[in-house]
């Protein structure tokens, strides 16, 4: 009992000195949270701020206008109130394009893409060749290269056919058209047109080279061609070139030296082979096409021209500036040795022997010369494959896009022995890089 008494006395001794000893430390408050605080006033403001218009008088409130600044500028300490619509609670406005609202949206490039065929002294395609090896000229001012490719291209191809040949030939180009089909891939498209006194576009647009809807079309091509005949203007064996029923129309009805009238020598009727119109209408079509493909007219033909009501000059232009191609076969008269130089002498007020070179070297295509079938269906097959697998080129132009005269390109190759062809040139237009 005496022990545990000693124990609670010291127990409780102990603890009063530690009450003792924490009752002498002096106690830090902990300060308080800073009170919030208004930020100073801007003084180059006058009336409340808006996102998007500035600082002004607000137009939306009545009484905002008769605020003093000093008023507007002493803080307040009630909240402010926001008069921003809220997003998610409105509808958002109506966003118009430049259609709707009458905009026209102009946007100029001066990209020129350029096709060229490099070939060897045996007539071979050219591979290998980089950028390095190129040198692009426009109206004789160099050109820096801003890409460079051999990747090749799918085609675009509108056939045109000439129906207005002899039966004899026509009989040989007949036979041929099987072999267009096999020239083409299945990334490629086409279009068939003929003529003979105008143009037809029997395909009614482009569609799938491989499609079973392309022997049908050219099957519509075959033609039976005309008929040699030797001219006689003159003598008991002359004929009649105006006849009604089956009868020679008087003379005397309609004057004219077509019917033999005061000279009593009929004049031999003229052909027609309305090739221009031809090329004109193919080309209208291909200008459709987007400009990533290779835009190819490829005529089956003589050359001959007459009776068109396009010109020459004005095919080419239009050619030149959707950046068209022309390549061809030539079969017939035209196919023969020589025949394509004494093509380049024209009498006045005759027919056009061979027109078809013209489109070929103003574009930058190829032509190829066949008198039998076999050289004919290799022709394709080895035209479209020159086609297909071009350099493409592109350069920027230093020419102003308003001008629109004419352009002269010129590509050449730090290699000897080398046959380059491209486009002799181009007229610029609203979307150049086409």
């Amino acid at each position: 009992m005496r022990l545990h008494s000693t124990a609670l006395a010291l127990t409780a001794l102990f603890g009063f000195a530690l009450v003792s000893g924490a009752q002498q430390q002096p106690q830090t408050p902990v300060p308080d949270a800073p009170a919030p605080q208004l930020p100073n006033p801007l003084t180059n403001v006058n009336g409340p701020i808006t996102p998007g218009l500035g600082s002004g008088n607000d137009q939306t409130s009545p009484t905002s206008s008769s605020t003093s600044p000093d008023q507007q500028a002493a803080p307040s300490s009630q909240a402010p109130t926001s008069t921003t619509p809220d997003n998610f609670q409105t509808a958002p406005p109506e966003v118009l394009n430049a259609a709707d609202i009458g905009t026209r949206i102009t946007i100029n490039t001066t990209e020129i893409v350029v096709p060229v065929t490099v070939k060897d002294t045996k007539g071979k395609l050219v591979a290998g060749l980089t950028w390095r090896d190129f040198k692009v000229f426009e109206n004789n001012t160099r050109e820096p290269i801003r890409v460079f490719s051999v990747d090749p291209a799918p085609l675009s191809v509108a056939f045109v056919v000439d129906q207005s040949l002899t039966s004899d030939i026509m009989a040989k180009v007949n036979s041929s058209l099987g072999a267009i089909q096999g020239a083409l891939t299945s990334y490629d498209e086409m279009a068939v047109f003929t003529y003979s006194n105008g143009p037809q576009n029997l395909s009614g647009g482009f569609t799938g080279a491989q499609s079973a809807r392309v022997p049908f079309l050219l099957s519509m091509t075959k033609s039976a061609g005309t008929d040699e005949q030797v001219p006689i203007n003159s003598g008991p064996l002359a004929g009649c070139n105006i006849r009604e029923n089956g009868n020679c129309v008087d003379p005397n009805l309609q004057t004219g030296r077509s019917t033999g009238s005061g000279s009593g020598v009929i004049t031999i009727p003229k052909e027609i082979h309305t090739l221009n119109d031809a090329i004109l209408a193919a080309g209208k079509e291909l200008s459709t096409r987007p400009k990533e493909r290779r835009r190819i007219i490829y005529v089956i033909s003589d050359g001959h021209e007459y009776g068109s009501k396009a010109t020459i000059k004005e095919v080419v232009h239009y050619l030149q500036t959707n950046n068209i191609a022309v390549y061809g076969t030539l079969v017939g008269t035209s196919a023969a040795w020589g025949e394509g130089y004494l093509s380049k002498f024209h009498l006045p007020f005759t027919m056009y022997d061979n027109v078809l070179y013209k489109y070929i070297a103003a574009t930058g295509g190829q032509a190829d010369s066949e008198r039998n079938v076999n050289g004919i269906e290799k022709s394709y097959a080895d035209i479209a494959m020159d086609a297909r697998n071009q350099y493409t080129i592109v350069y920027a132009s230093h020419e102003s896009p308003y001008d629109s005269k004419f352009r002269k390109i010129d590509i050449r190759v730090d290699r000897p022995g080398l046959d380059v062809t491209a486009k002799s040139g181009y007229y610029p237009n609203a979307l150049m890089s086409r």
